[in-house]
């Protein structure tokens, strides 16, 4: 190869082998609020706005928080 560098060896996974494994926990704090453990993060999830009043969890309240959809929105989009 021009360089001198060499192409990465690129082999197809079988559909038993995962190429990644996500080592997440989420645990109920209470009511709608959750707290997720990731690998190097914590993060709270809780509801806010229409979620809230879907719930009927009064807004401004202790949970009011980015929603669990909130974050799959957002990775879905970026």
């Amino acid at each position: 190869m021009p360089g001198g560098r060499r192409r990465k060896e690129v082999r197809p996974l079988s559909s038993s082998e995962p190429a990644y494994v996500s080592r997440v926990t989420v645990e109920r704090v209470k009511g709608p609020l959750r707290r997720a453990t990731l690998p190097f993060a914590e993060i709270e999830f809780g509801v806010h706005d229409e979620v809230a009043d879907h719930y009927g969890v009064p807004r401004g309240s202790d949970v009011e928080r980015t929603t669990t959809l909130d974050y799959l929105v957002a990775a879905a989009a970026g």
